[in-house]
């Protein structure tokens, strides 16, 4: 039975894995991205096809968000993000380094997000922001599927010995329910009495 959830999973994976990675790469960002390099080097999807679905999905992601920013600078939904404590570190970040900043925010952590709706609401030509997003989704898309691509040996070795250890494991966390139980009981019946 195990076998063959594997391989649904394995078919669902090969079927939709790369609109999965494009959506995921967009919407989640990095550890989709690492996932579906995983991914790659089990061969259940192939290299440069999850490179492509990754750096397109951050690609259309941030390039969305920074029309909204652009479009709707005076709407709730970006004032909202304006109130943030990391648009005004976008802001800053912008303003010091504009093409670094446009380029680099992708890999800042805490700011990939709120940064292209930020870029958005400055001056910055939308031709400019569009010519740095392609090739920053490009080289974003490639170090991220790649981490996971040729970090999969380790990956596999360290689950594998995870797995080995499941029964010790699940004895533990057995244990510590139980424990966390019994001394949630012995707190409300001391509170009780």
């Amino acid at each position: 039975m195990r076998e063959v959830r594997a391989l649904m999973v394995e078919h669902l994976i090969a079927r939709y894995g790369l609109a999965g990675l494009f959506l995921g790469a967009g919407f989640e960002g990095e550890t989709v991205t690492v996932i579906g390099g995983l991914m790659a080097h089990r061969g259940l999807l192939a290299y440069w096809p999850a490179v492509a679905a990754a750096s397109a999905g951050s690609f259309v992601a941030d390039q969305l968000f920074f029309l909204i920013g652009r479009r709707f600078r005076g709407h709730g939904l970006v004032r909202k993000a304006q109130a943030k404590p990391a648009f005004a570190k976008a802001l800053a970040a912008f303003e010091r380094h504009p093409v670094i900043f446009t380029f680099a925010f992708r890999f800042l952590y805490g700011l990939r997000t709120v940064s292209p709706m930020a870029i958005g609401t400055t001056r910055l030509r939308t031709t400019t922001f569009l010519g740095i997003n392609v090739v920053a989704a490009a080289v974003w898309g490639l170090v991220f599927v790649s981490l996971g691509y040729f970090c999969g040996q380790a990956v596999e070795t360290l689950f594998g010995r995870i797995h080995a250890l499941a029964p010790l494991i699940g004895g533990v966390v057995a244990l510590a329910v139980l424990i966390g139980i019994a001394g949630h009981v012995l707190h409300k019946w001391r509170g009780d009495a």
